[in-house]
């Protein structure tokens, strides 16, 4: 039997919400996947730009500006050296991890020609499907995705096949958000570079689960959502090689993006400016930054360590339930686990569980071709933190059964 340690309930007092009740119940919040909880010192940020420093930034000469510009991008420099990135100008600030994909697809996608190829995989988010689909329709480009096995691992004999040097672009997942696999990008980004081709890392769901560090990894593009990572929705960054983002056409036209305009004729202005056009997410990207500090804080290894003992442990017991089945069955795993149980349906469980105060996801978690490839609707998600505990795990699975046992 593991038990929880004591630093990770020093962590899990950072985060207000986890004190709520929910149907008078104590949450137990495993939707983790789709979005992380705030710690106190984020959301305290967030006020106290509001309240001592909101201003636009870039532009202005008065204090307030100077100083909201300089928050921001102090900010973007801390994101750069958390994830090895090496130059802050490598650093855009997007709406998250489905803008900074669109991004790359619209100025990286300009420079592609018809009959160039595409490669993703069977098991990516529709955010890195439907971008690479429009951009193929429009530029009559081909897109290939690689199958995967029924445990959830790439086929990649199939990758060696479908890459060749019509490949110029390898967009892919790190962690499926749906059966939790861990890609071996290292291997994956090598091959690639090998024929010429670039390549994008989806990092919605590594983010939150390891270091990252884009210079080791040597990836073309990086993308990540804020909100997977204790920051604010609505705030993402796509890493970009300075070179290929010099290439790269511009995303979007307006404010702080240029250096001159007349009716004739419009210069653009340096990196990273050239892709944010527009007011940014001001205190969206400074509490980012501030969320950043905050994991910096912990002893990261030892929470992401536990992280996967807490998944080992609630895989564990969780299959000793009758009927149960888990979708995603590498041994290169991390924290979270997608399983159905007989013929119930991961709905009905999943409101089931919410009125017990257990939060999970249900449906087919913006991966239907996956769903298809399994030949089911969708299936029930929990989703760890390093903030949960096995306590949670326990209440997690005695409400299963009861669950269970009221739908059978």
């Amino acid at each position: 039997m593991i038990s929880t340690p004591d630093y990770i309930h020093d962590i899990r007092a950072d985060f207000p919400i986890l004190q709520t009740k929910i149907h008078n119940k104590p949450l137990v919040y495993f939707d983790n996947a789709a979005t992380t909880q705030k710690p106190k010192i984020v959301i305290d940020r967030i006020r106290d730009y509001y309240e001592n420093e909101n201003a636009n930034i870039h532009r202005g000469v008065h204090h307030l500006s100077q100083v909201a510009t300089q928050d921001y991008e102090n900010a973007r420099s801390r994101i750069q050296k958390y994830i090895g990135a090496a130059k802050s100008e490598e650093i855009i600030f997007t709406k998250g991890t489905t803008d900074g994909i669109n991004l790359v697809a619209s100025s990286f996608g300009a420079l592609l020609k018809e009959g160039d190829e595409i490669l993703i995989s069977a098991m990516e988010h529709h955010s890195n499907i439907v971008p690479w689909q429009l951009l193929a329709d429009s530029k009559k480009l081909q897109l290939k995705v690689i199958p995967i096995h029924k445990d959830g691992t790439l086929i990649m004999d199939a990758f060696d096949q479908l890459l060749s040097e019509k490949t110029k672009l390898v967009s892919i997942t790190h962690i499926s958000n749906t059966l939790g696999t861990i890609n071996p990008i290292e291997s994956i980004i090598s091959k690639s570079h090998a024929v010429g081709a670039k390549v994008l890392i989806d990092g919605a769901q590594s983010i939150q689960h390891g270091d990252i560090d884009v210079s080791s990894l040597n990836c073309d593009f990086f993308v990540f959502s804020g909100h997977k990572i204790f920051g604010p929705t609505g705030i993402g960054v796509l890493y970009g090689k300075e070179k290929l983002l010099e290439e790269m056409p511009p995303y979007q036209g307006g404010g702080d993006m240029i250096k001159n305009v007349s009716f004739e004729k419009t210069t653009f202005n340096e990196l990273p400016f050239k892709f944010e056009a527009g007011t940014p997410n001001i205190i969206g990207g400074i509490a980012l930054g501030t969320a950043i500090e905050y994991i910096e804080s912990i002893d990261r290894k030892s929470a992401f360590d536990y992280e996967k003992t807490l998944l080992e442990y609630a895989e564990k017991e969780l299959l000793k339930i009758e009927d149960v089945q888990v979708f995603g069955n590498s041994s290169e795993k991390t924290s979270l686990v997608s399983f159905n149980v007989g013929s119930i349906h991961p709905f009905d469980l999943g409101t089931l569980l919410d009125k017990q105060g257990i939060a999970v996801r249900t449906g087919h978690h913006c991966t239907q071709p996956l769903m298809d490839f399994y030949n089911i609707p969708g299936t029930i998600r929990a989703s760890f933190s390093i903030y949960n505990t096995v306590e949670e795990v326990d209440l997690f699975l005695d409400a299963l059964r009861r669950a269970i046992t009221v739908l059978s």
